[in-house]
């Protein structure tokens, strides 16, 4: 294998690329000035040390402050009664570019695939049971379930329920956590990172309590 093979193999392994698109990241990489592919080269060397994962919702953030945590969860002004969990950093993006939210979030990873129940043990289901333990005892009032309307995402939302289940009050007399998901804003098949702004917003003024 040649190492333009290589290379082509390495951009099929990116969500939503298949080999002709990988083909012409490839070809349009051996057309750019030497300059421009050692600016990207340094930009990808760059990541390691400018780019974390949050302690808090593990989304990456770019900082050069020997910082734990991203300006989001750090921000006094955020609602930390309310959790929106979403699949990916790109669902972040999104609904913070919906303005309707003032929330805290946190990143599961991804999804689970009806057909791949492997895929759980790659996601941060340790990590969300945490954070909600610990957030009972700072006043966490409402958890939504932020994913996609589609087969994968409806199968995730009942991962994450099992997990919630676990570390939730069980008397529903003293429990006051209300689990919601998103409203009709959203239509079936869609997914949050291609929602249009004002879909999301409505989707999330629209949520309703799960059952």
């Amino acid at each position: 294998m040649t190492i333009l093979d290589k290379l082509i193999r390495f951009f099929e392994r990116f969500p939503g690329v298949g080999t002709r698109q990988a083909q012409r990241f490839a070809f349009y990489l051996l057309s750019l000035p030497e300059e421009k592919r050692h600016e990207l080269t340094e930009l990808i060397h760059s990541l390691e040390a400018n780019v974390r994962e949050c302690d808090a919702c593990h989304r990456y953030f770019t900082t050069q402050q020997p910082s734990t945590t991203c300006a989001i969860c750090a921000d006094p002004a955020r609602d930390l009664t309310k959790l929106l969990i979403v699949e990916r950093d790109t669902d972040v993006q999104a609904v913070e570019r919906s303005g309707v939210y003032n929330g805290t979030y946190f990143v599961l990873g991804g999804t689970v695939p009806l057909l791949n129940a492997q895929t759980e043990a790659k996601l941060r289901g340790g990590s969300l049971k945490a954070l909600v333990s610990a957030r009972l005892d700072a006043g966490l009032r409402e958890i939504i379930l932020g994913f996609s309307v589609n087969p994968d995402g409806e199968n995730t939302e009942r991962y994450v329920r099992t997990l919630l289940a676990e570390v939730l009050p069980t008397d529903t007399t003293t429990s006051h956590i209300r689990i919601s998901h998103l409203g009709r804003g959203l239509s079936t098949g869609s997914e949050l990172e291609y929602a249009d702004p004002d879909t999301l917003k409505y989707a999330l003024e629209g949520r309703t309590a799960s059952s």
